[in-house]
């Protein structure tokens, strides 16, 4: 039987949302899986938001629309909450998870009822301690990894090392600090 998984990404130009919901593409596919990874913006500045999407299945996938029924949202700046619902068509049997110093309980009440499980990660602490300065997307796409279960973590971790040394091969002390941030964050997913 095949298993299909729908992600949405929300972020902010710049943030790496859409860079994020790529790699996952990539290291699923990695992992033999059929997938998609795919943003959806107009003429957004940095700053304004966006939105990702992928598909990751154990059967080809034959539709090509956005995701309006996602089983999880990954939310990289909590700012949107107040502006983008977030939460819509989001499956009560999924989850969410978002990039905030608060508790899961704190931030609840921000989603407008939704009754699914709600994670949290401070991705701007991991990555100001695994990189120095704040990148949030490596810290969510490793917290949605943990979250969905899309891949074994240590398959996960092992594809991005070498998907990071392909893409960071003329910045080796990069590959470090981003290994890093996937590891601590794979721990420090509250939920």
């Amino acid at each position: 039987m095949s298993k299909l998984t729908e992600i949405r990404w929300h972020g902010r130009g710049g943030q790496g949302a859409k860079t994020a919901s790529l790699l996952l593409a990539d290291v699923a596919f990695s992992n033999g899986d059929y997938v998609q990874g795919f943003p959806e913006y107009g003429p957004e500045r940095m700053g304004a938001p966006i939105t990702a999407f992928n598909r990751i299945s154990s059967e080809p996938i034959r539709v090509r629309s956005n995701i309006y029924e996602p089983d999880y949202v990954v939310v990289v700046d909590q700012t949107l909450l107040e502006s983008i619902n977030v939460t819509e068509g989001l499956k009560e049997d999924g989850a969410i998870v978002i990039n905030t110093e608060k508790s899961p309980d704190e931030i609840r009440p921000k989603l407008k009822g939704y009754k699914g499980k709600v994670y949290t990660i401070d991705a701007k602490d991991v990555s100001e301690r695994a990189l120095g300065r704040y990148f949030p997307n490596t810290p969510m796409l490793a917290a949605i990894v943990k979250i969905s279960g899309v891949m074994e973590e240590n398959k996960f971790i092992e594809e991005m090392e070498g998907s990071f040394k392909h893409k960071f091969a003329s910045k080796p002390e990069v590959i470090k600090g981003n290994m890093e941030a996937l590891k601590i964050s794979l721990e420090e997913v509250r939920g």
